[in-house]
């Protein structure tokens, strides 16, 4: 690199620093957040359970709930199942296209739901996964204000990740941040069929 354009690099990376540097420092509100995963691409329970991992390296006290999955045999459930800060809970009976019962759907929604109330109230846990609890929003299984009124009311610096491919209007209002996982393309749609490690 010439003496010019490394002069060029410094001058813009200064700049650069000077605006996330101001950024910072107006950040100055400590609470916990809710974080909505959305979209119909692949990744969103991924993005959920890296961050549990971060808040597990920081010693937080974590619970996972998820809503579909109905098998225990997901990776995620293996290898955090018997970490001992982490409380994990698979209270599906699988895909709805699967079950193709209602009212069976429409239980277990409710019971996982109220797991989750009461980890919602408790101080003790800092960081909660809602695996896939979208769905049971988009299904009439859960009442949105029922849910978007506990997690308005959780404890100040709990954290919460909500994942899904649609969010409820209720959640989306009171969320700090949505991210959007979109779907450019997918192996499955090419015939490759989904595998441990990666779908599951």
């Amino acid at each position: 690199m010439s003496d010019a354009a490394d002069t060029k690099y410094r001058e813009r990376m200064a700049t650069k620093k000077q605006v996330v540097d101001e950024r910072i420092a107006r950040a100055t509100i400590e609470r916990g957040v809710l974080i909505l995963m959305k979209g119909n691409g692949k990744g969103k329970s991924s993005s959920a359970f890296g961050t549990l991992a971060r808040a597990l390296g920081h010693g937080h006290r974590a619970a996972v709930i998820q809503f579909i999955k109905g098998r225990k045999a997901t990776g995620e459930y293996l290898f955090f199942k018997d970490h001992p800060q982490v409380n994990f809970h698979v209270m599906g009976h699988g895909f709805t296209w699967e079950t193709q019962d209602a009212t069976k759907d429409r239980d277990a929604a409710l019971a996982a739901w109220a797991q989750a109330e009461v980890y919602l109230q408790d101080p003790n846990y800092h960081f909660l996964v809602f695996d896939e609890l979208s769905y049971m929003l988009k299904y009439g299984h859960l009442e949105p204000e029922r849910v978007a009124k506990a997690l308005a009311a959780r404890p100040a610096h709990q954290n919460v990740i909500v994942t899904g491919r649609t969010m409820a209007r209720e959640l989306q209002d009171i969320a700090d941040t949505i991210s959007i996982v979109n779907d450019e393309r997918h192996a499955f749609r090419q015939g490759v069929k989904a595998q441990p490690g990666i779908e599951y």
